[in-house]
């Protein structure tokens, strides 16, 4: 049986790792670089390592939820990488999202709402914040829940056209996402982190 006292950062210090090479692959829409380092094993060798690393910046993901109602608001676009790895016509179902840009998380967060999803938000609360993929891109998410009214809407979202995005808005009650998840409907990762925190917590305790 494991040990229930293991320190989980054993070798976290000056000399846990040392840069030895940095390369830039490329930085068109986004930073993509190689980098050769030397890291401090739990056995205490050292060990010289490569690895890419994808630098897109962080960002935000949102779920919007109407207590009420026991309802949600998800978007569906076109997601090329989703597409030339198996999902049929690249449609995924999501979470309102989007990067940081420049924005603190709440700002940017209010701002990919009105884009994406024409609600303004109102009672928003940060809930986590999480690496996405943590082996070859730098991204952390921070994870925001509020509540909706028909009233807080101030547009039809859909996103920005001048970036290629065109979205639709759903809303639909969570038991229904959530029955997506098990079908496979809905693949996206931030999503169903997001939809099976609120199926724990309940959506009135949101």
């Amino acid at each position: 049986m494991p040990s229930q006292n293991v320190d989980p950062r054993p070798y976290v210090g000056a000399d846990h790792v040392r840069i030895l090479e940095e390369r830039v692959l490329a930085h068109d829409w986004y930073l993509l670089r190689k980098t050769t380092f030397e890291h401090r094993r739990r056995d205490g060798r050292l060990q010289v390592v490569s690895r890419e690393t994808y630098d897109r910046g962080n960002g935000v993901a949102l779920l919007l939820f109407n207590a009420a109602r026991a309802t949600v608001i998800l978007t569906r676009q076109f997601r090329f990488p989703a597409f030339v790895n198996g999902c049929a016509d690249g449609l995924l179902i999501e979470t309102c999202a989007g990067l940081l840009d420049g924005d603190d998380a709440l700002a940017a967060m209010q701002r990919e709402a009105i884009e994406e999803t024409g609600y303004a938000v109102t009672s928003p609360r940060k809930v986590f914040e999480a690496y996405m993929s943590p082996g070859s891109v730098t991204e952390k998410l921070h994870f925001f829940v509020a509540a909706y009214e028909d009233a807080d809407r101030r547009g039809a979202g859909g996103g920005e056209a001048h970036e290629g995005e065109d979205i639709e808005v759903l809303e639909m009650p969570l038991a229904q996402a959530l029955a997506m998840i098990a079908s496979g409907a809905i693949q996206d990762g931030k999503t169903i982190m997001l939809l099976q925190h609120a199926a724990l917590a309940g959506l009135a305790n949101l």
